[in-house]
């Protein structure tokens, strides 16, 4: 993806919604994000429809409803979705890693699902893991996705290792209360 020129406006905007979506993992309001940043909330909607333009922001419908950032608007802030506190469970060959950390898991080929691979970046030595192994990734902090499949390929330079998906799963939503 090529790198996005946001105007110091919209950094602190993307960066207001950014944290605040971390913190609370729903849709935030625009009048948070106004409150947050001093503006007026009309301000903050222009701002909006013009990160969705950019599609680095979706709006959320409804009476819980607001603006969600997208992978791209961690990317154009150049933030790391994980933090060092949210370290991403990696199993391999059934035995827990803890010294390496998921940087990001991309998907690639999902409309062919017998060719479904994950592209995932690590950091840290990946030297052990070899093609044939079974991994487990997740689940990620967010959407505690879960991605487990067999190793197919990788490249230790780039700390990246491609899994052929076996199994996919994420926790529907717990039912509100």
């Amino acid at each position: 993806m090529s790198s996005i020129e946001l105007t110091a406006s919209q950094k602190t905007v993307l960066r207001a919604l950014v944290d605040r979506y971390t913190q609370q993992e729903t849709a935030v309001k625009g009048e948070a994000i106004a409150d947050e940043v001093d503006r007026n909330p009309g301000t903050i909607r222009n701002q909006m429809q013009s990160l969705k333009a950019l599609q680095l922001v979706e709006g959320v419908p409804g009476p819980k409803g607001g603006y969600k950032p997208t992978v791209d608007a961690y990317e154009a802030l150049d933030i790391q979705q994980l933090d060092s506190a949210a370290e991403v469970p990696v199993t391999h060959e059934g035995e827990d890693i803890t010294d390496v950390n998921v940087k990001k898991v991309n998907l690639t080929s999902v409309h062919h699902p017998e060719l479904c691979r994950a592209e995932v970046h690590f950091r840290g030595s990946i030297r052990d893991i070899h093609d044939g192994d079974s991994v487990i990734v997740g689940p990620t902090p967010l959407s505690k996705l879960q991605v487990s499949g067999t190793v197919d390929g990788k490249d230790d330079a780039k700390g990246v290792v491609i899994l052929k998906i076996d199994a996919m799963e994420a926790p529907a939503d717990e039912p509100a209360h």
